[in-house]
Parts: C-alpha cells; structure tokens; sequence
C-alpha cells in the first residue's frame, strides 16, 4: 500500500481495521425506522427550471445498486446515532457521474454504519442529471442547515464535514475549496452560517485533474490556507483521474492531508464486502477522524 501524508500520526494499525470492519457489517434497518428527511430549499429552488417532484429511481439496478434521478427537490437524510454519539456530524454525497446518485451503495449503507459509531449523518439528495453548479449550491445550503441545528442534534458546530464518493467526491472537494463563493442569493438567516465544512474525505473521487492534463489540478478546485483538513483514498486499479495534482497543492500549501493508493479495489465498491479497498478504507478514515476532530 502506497501512502503519501502530511500529519504526525503513523497510519498502519491494522488492529483497529480489523475492529472497524467488523462493527460497520450492520443492518441498514436499525437506523430506516426514523429516518428525517429534511429539504433544502422551502421556496423555489436557485436555479432550478423544473418543478419539485420525488426522484426517480434509475431502471439500472445491477449488482443490487439503487440508482435515482431527475432530482429537482434536493434534501438530507439524517441518520441519528445511539447513546455513543460523538458530537460530529457528516454530510454524505453519492456518485454517480453527476447524472445518478448511488444511494444505497454510497449513501445509506455508509450514514448507517456512520451513525453505529457515534456519527450524525445526514445523506445528501443534489441535483442531477448533470446540475453541477446546483449541486454544490446544494451542498453548501446542506452543510449551512446541519450547522445552524446543531443544537437539536446535539452536534459541536466545528465538528461538521463531508465525505464523497466519486462525482461526489469531486463535490465534496468543491464544497471544501469554494465555501467563500456566493453560489446562490441567500434566502433566510441559516445561509449567514458558514458552509465550510470542518474536514473532507474523497473515496475514490473523480474530476479532480484538468480532462486534458491529469497532472493539472480542475480549475474548480482552489486551494486555499483555510481549507479544512482532507483525506483521500484511491486504488491504483481505479479508472479515474489519480488526485496527485490535488495532493501537490494541499502538500505546497503546507496543509494537513493523507492521501492513501491501495493496490487492489477498481471503484464503486462502497462498503461492500468482499473487496479489499472497501475492507481497508473505513478504518483509515475513522482513525484519522478520531485524530483529526480529537474524538475520544
């Protein structure tokens, strides 16, 4: 395993993989029976031509994969934790190439098993097919909520991040690199809060080098001295751009960031079990977030 880091901590405790890994294989059932869903916007959507109606789940249903689309009326989904309840919050993106969202695979399967170690997660439902500017519209309305009700779900306000998967690493990125950026005409007091989330974490993510020179950092990605801490995981069998361009301008900023390449695992996986990368990933994250938001 190829690892490339800027933090104090040693990374190879497989011990504590092992206990992760074992404690995520839960039941997505413990945590559907009470589930929130919280919409992002009350009036019109910015943006937005169409008018709000439910997402359409994809006819793709392979490898048990629930895909949904035409999403005009974005929201979060909350997955409350038990009595271990860290006070940190997640906001999880989905993939799906910008034109679906995966949403059981990088979506619910992860806010649950999340929220059975001590996480308040919330699955974010962005605008697609092919709505990226609204999506991260999306994104910063959703992280601006979470924060501004941290109170209600008993939350440290400078404990609240993000994690995407694929397009929605590439979202969770901008939402990490562009939370100075007015996307939007603010609507009520909560887009007054801060849209910066607290850390980052990109599994697999996609985009994130220029189309025609991978060793060139996506102009949509600035980064800058108050970008929040990122961690990065990829494998070297991934058919997506590699982030070193990503990592070269976090290292040149002299930030802190880890950014993990293992050897087997392609892309999509999730948590499913029976892939490596999808064994590994978890409890890398977990660690550096206990480091990182000084979780006990």
């Amino acid at each position: 395993m190829f690892i490339i880091q800027r933090t104090k901590y040693k990374l190879t405790d497989m011990r504590f993989i092992s206990i992760y890994i074992l404690s995520c294989f839960i039941t997505l059932s413990t945590f559907a029976q009470s589930n929130m869903i919280i919409k992002l916007w009350p009036g019109n959507v910015p943006g937005e031509t169409e008018t709000k109606h439910a997402a359409e789940v994809h006819s793709d249903n392979s490898k048990n994969v629930k895909r949904i689309t035409n999403i005009t009326d974005p929201g979060i989904t909350v997955y409350r934790p038990g009595k271990n309840a860290n006070g940190a919050g997640i906001i999880i993106c989905p993939g799906g190439g910008y034109n679906t969202l995966v949403i059981n695979v990088e979506g619910d399967e992860v806010a649950a098993s999340f929220a059975a170690k001590g996480y308040t997660a919330f699955v974010l439902q962005y605008r697609v097919p092919q709505k990226q500017e609204g999506a991260l519209q999306d994104a910063q309305r959703a992280i601006r909520i979470v924060r501004n009700r941290a109170n209600e779900w008993k939350l440290d306000p400078e404990k609240i991040g993000i994690i995407g998967f694929s397009a929605g690493g590439h979202l969770a990125v901008l939402a990490a690199t562009n939370f100075t950026k007015k996307t939007y005409t603010f609507i009520d007091n909560i887009d007054n809060v801060s849209s910066r989330p607290d850390f980052a974490i990109l599994i697999y993510p996609a985009y994130t080098a220029t189309i025609k020179d991978k060793k060139q950092l996506s102009p949509q990605i600035t980064v800058a001295k108050d970008t929040p801490p990122i961690f990065i995981f990829m494998t070297a069998d991934d058919h997506v751009d590699m982030p070193f361009p990503l990592a070269y301008a976090l290292q040149e900023q002299k930030l802190p960031y880890e950014l993990h390449i293992y050897p087997t695992g392609g892309h999509g996986y999730g948590l499913r079990p029976g892939n490596p990368a999808a064994m590994a990933w978890p409890g890398l994250a977990e660690k550096w977030l206990f480091q990182t938001l000084n979780i006990n």
